[in-house]
């Protein structure tokens, strides 16, 4: 159902009216029933499941199927057909309209993303919010955390500031009543954020005429806790949680996650990995984890050995340079806004962080022989020569010196500008965060980086071939999707594939991102 967007005055209203959901996973919750639920693969997707709304009480459901799982001609797909509501696609409704533009259908199909928590169903996964939000489309029908960002740059192009206000708002009720953004907001997301952004949401927030980012500065110093716990008395060479301290004592992070479980919406296909490792399972659910916090879910960027693939995978071994970069943004933006706050001691001590990232990130992620920015594994102590996309981020929160920039510039064209717009990685894999797919968010992060830098001549060329593509599907499927293929010239653009799941379509930051640069 077409849901209307936020009116002006909506976000002040009080937080819905429905009960939190419990904080428990659907595995917590439902034990050995999602256990067969998901090995049985009652839904092709096991996404599913554990989006799933109970009919009843999940320990009265539970309790249920216990007492009927061994009588004669149990049939499981009845019973969970029987207890629980299927969810249904984010844009099921949305009827595309022959003859629009691209910023007409964008700005038609915002209403069918959006959602309002008095709407969301009581005992299921969903996390309660107090405002109104964007999904991204397809199997996504909850809010993300990093996709959100790229998909609030274009809201209010379409005349959706409030929404983008909203949606801001909403992410710093999250890290309240979570101490962090998750992953999404689900519960079972909970052991794992995503690229930390929040401090350019309340940044773009601000620039559209919401609440100054200084109101925001509570959730921006309690998110930096988060990335930075366990940092504290932790000895050279060792990690804990999210940080790692290096033999020369400079402090950067990785990606992690609170459990070293299979992920929940992707169960089978983590069992299946872990089986054909070889390795103790628990890690390698662990490093599977690790990588959907980076939003990055699957890429050889992650692999030990992209010949032996996802079983060699090794996140937690890694620290990742957008990951830095990202956190060096936030550290920046406490540091400005706190000293406009008029705190010196918070601003000072902010700043040495900012600084001392900043240096680590030059001494540790740029390869001079290679000309670009790679990903350290800090159990080797080798940096990883494999170049992906990650390599522009450094540029857009400015870390860069001015020859680095020029130095990228033509690395990157020479090595990752393709036909369709900026490659994710030089290599193919059949995982969706490699060649032939690019991303929405990435393009912006490198023509934004670029631009900064006065690289006008390549952000512009990554910008129209990207453009392009999104174009072509466009006029040919009328749909914006999740990823595309940036195929050679002998092949027609098309939508991207590979991954645990189909192409999905919306779709939220593809929307952003192309709507804010149709305005340009």
């Amino acid at each position: 159902m077409k849901t209307p967007l936020a009116h002006p005055h909506a976000r002040h209203a009080a937080a819905a009216a429905a009960p939190p959901p419990d904080i428990l996973t659907p595995a917590d919750r439902y034990q050995e029933l999602f256990e067969t639920v998901q090995r049985e693969a009652v839904f092709a997707d096991s996404k599913t499941f554990v989006d799933c709304a109970p009919r009843d009480a999940p320990e009265a459901i539970l309790a249920r199927y216990r007492a009927q799982r061994h009588a004669p001609g149990f049939d499981l797909r009845r019973f969970v057909r029987d207890h629980f509501g299927s969810p249904r696609p984010a844009h099921a409704d949305y009827v595309p309209v022959p003859g629009q533009t691209i910023a007409q259908h964008i700005d038609s199909l915002w209403p069918f993303l959006a959602r309002e928590p008095h709407r969301h169903p009581v005992r299921g996964s969903l996390l309660q919010l107090p405002h109104c939000y964007i999904v991204p489309g397809g199997r996504f029908v909850e809010l993300y955390y990093w996709d959100s960002y790229f998909t609030m740059l274009g809201l209010a192009e379409s005349g959706q500031a409030d929404m983008l206000h909203c949606m801001t708002d909403n992410f710093a009720h999250l890290v309240d009543a979570y101490g962090h953004v998750p992953n999404g907001t689900r519960t079972y997301y909970l052991s794992r954020s995503q690229p930390p952004v929040f401090a350019l949401m309340v940044q773009l927030c601000e620039a559209r005429g919401g609440p100054p980012a200084l109101h925001y500065l509570p959730q921006l110093l309690r998110e930096h806790e988060f990335w930075l716990d366990g940092a504290h008395d932790l000895p050279p060479g060792q990690a804990r949680r999210r940080v790692v301290r290096l033999p020369d004592g400079a402090l950067l992070n990785r990606y992690w996650d609170d459990r070293c479980t299979p992920r929940e919406e992707s169960w089978r296909e983590d069992m299946a990995t872990a089986a054909r490792s070889g390795r103790p399972h628990a890690e390698v659910w662990r490093h599977l984890r690790a990588a959907a916090e980076s939003g990055w879910d699957f890429s050889t960027r992650w692999l030990a050995d992209r010949r032996v693939g996802l079983p060699s995978i090794c996140t937690t071994d890694l620290l990742p340079v957008d990951l830095n970069a990202f956190l060096h943004e936030l550290e920046a933006t406490i540091a400005r806004l706190a000293r406009a706050a008029a705190d010196p001691n918070t601003a000072d001590a902010f700043e040495r962080r900012a600084n001392a990232r900043a240096a680590a990130i030059d001494r540790y992620f740029w390869s001079p022989a290679g000309n670009h920015y790679a990903d350290w594994n800090w159990r080797t102590h080798r940096r990883r020569e494999l170049l992906s996309a990650a390599t522009m981020v450094p540029l857009f929160c400015g870390l860069a010196s001015q020859p680095q920039a020029r130095a990228l510039e033509r690395t990157v064209r020479a090595r990752l500008l393709a036909p369709g717009g900026l490659a994710t990685t030089e290599h193919g894999s059949g995982e969706q965060w490699d060649r032939p797919n690019g991303w929405a968010p990435l393009q912006w992060l490198a023509v934004e980086g670029l631009a900064r830098y006065g690289c006008h001549h390549t952000a512009d060329e990554i910008r129209a071939r990207w453009m392009h593509t999104v174009q072509v599907v466009y006029d040919r499927e009328h749909r914006l999707v999740e990823k595309y293929a940036l195929r050679d010239a002998a092949h027609a653009p098309a939508g991207g594939d590979g991954g645990e799941y189909p192409l999905q379509d919306g779709f939220g930051w593809t929307n952003g991102v192309v709507r804010r640069w149709i305005t340009a």
